[in-house]
């Protein structure tokens, strides 16, 4: 597919970070993204990874010059790495960055043949370092795999940074650990409001916690200094004298964070959503599978910056249901 002009939208945002997802299955259950007992998608409803790869390339070729492969849990699907590889080829093509976002309990396995295809950074989530209340939060008894993957992805010269939900009457009294713990091993460190995305067990509010109020605790203990660093996404970002460290705050609820808006977000069935917290989709699934499918990708993706909202309008509120019915592990995180 060849692209007439970069994706722009209809507000003069130019779109080129994609966050791709390869599956919607995870082998955590972590109880602010879903419930205990998930209904995942029939396998036959997920691209394949040449879907998947031909996707890449046709974003690529409109200007995307920025990839995270997301899930679910990335790392769970069969043959993952033959896509890291294959797009690990398009670095310096157009294609400026590979990175991924991951849970970490795979991360050891993986970290060294991440680092081998051109991935240079990961994600990984970590909302606690008590083994206790980590098997509380994903239901599952993983923490030390997940410690284990971020030594080992350290280890492989990846850079790491830990994604933190911040949840009231769980970690918060916890995460001026975490942020010493990952500083201290020279990890980023962002804190992430929860967000109301698909049906959980139990209300979200109760564990709602504004990362406004969390800052101003961090302010009492540590000197927090604004940053003016911009990596393209929603984080805000503060440098912590006495740890060295930097802190990113992810704020859905009490800030809106989209006036810089660059990126859109792919499910594992080829659903382009063009806002996290918004039901505007197109179907690129058909357009792939379709008698002329460069054609109808260049149309879908045409009408995806059309569609494309201004803003989103995260809401959590008791009893109320969430923003989109969906799940942050279908949508890609």
């Amino acid at each position: 597919m060849t692209c007439s002009s970069p994706l722009v939208d209809a507000f003069d945002r130019r779109i080129s970070y994609l966050r791709l997802s390869v599956t919607d299955r995870c082998d955590l259950r972590c109880t602010y993204c879903m419930p205990e007992r998930m209904t995942f998608l029939p396998r036959k409803e997920v691209l394949s990874l040449e879907e998947l790869h031909r996707l890449s390339l046709a974003f690529i070729a409109c200007g995307v010059t920025k990839i995270r492969l997301t899930g679910g849990e990335p790392l769970v699907r069969r043959d993952m790495m033959d896509l890291v590889r294959a797009l690990g080829r398009q670095l310096g093509s157009g294609l400026e960055e590979l990175t991924l976002t991951t849970n970490g309990t795979r991360l050891a396995a993986f970290a060294g043949d991440l680092a081998a295809a051109g991935v240079r950074r990961v994600n990984v989530s970590l909302d606690t370092l008590d083994g206790e209340l980590f098997c509380r939060l994903s239901r599952r008894d993983r923490l030390d795999d997940v410690l284990h993957g971020i030594a080992e992805a350290q280890a492989a010269g990846l850079k790491v940074k830990i994604n933190t939900v911040a949840l009231k009457g769980l970690n918060e009294g916890e995460i001026p650990r975490i942020m010493e713990w990952a500083h201290g091993r020279g990890h980023d460190m962002t804190l992430i409001e929860v967000m109301p995305l698909g049906e959980v067990d139990g209300e979200r509010v109760d564990h709602y916690l504004p990362l406004p109020a969390v800052r101003d605790r961090l302010a009492e203990r540590f000197t927090l200094t604004d940053l003016p660093d911009d990596t393209g996404g929603p984080a805000r970002y503060v440098r912590v004298a006495e740890t060295g460290g930097r802190l990113g705050l992810i704020t859905p609820l009490t800030n809106n964070f989209c006036a810089g808006c660059n990126r859109i977000r792919v499910t594992a069935t080829g659903q382009l959503f063009a806002c996290l917290g918004g039901a505007e989709q197109v179907d690129l699934r058909s357009a792939l599978r379709s008698d002329a499918p460069d054609a109808r990708l260049a149309d879908a993706l045409d009408t995806a910056m059309r569609i494309k909202p201004e803003r989103h309008h995260f809401r959590i509120a008791e009893g109320e249901a969430p923003a989109q019915p969906r799940h942050m592990s279908m949508t890609g995180g």
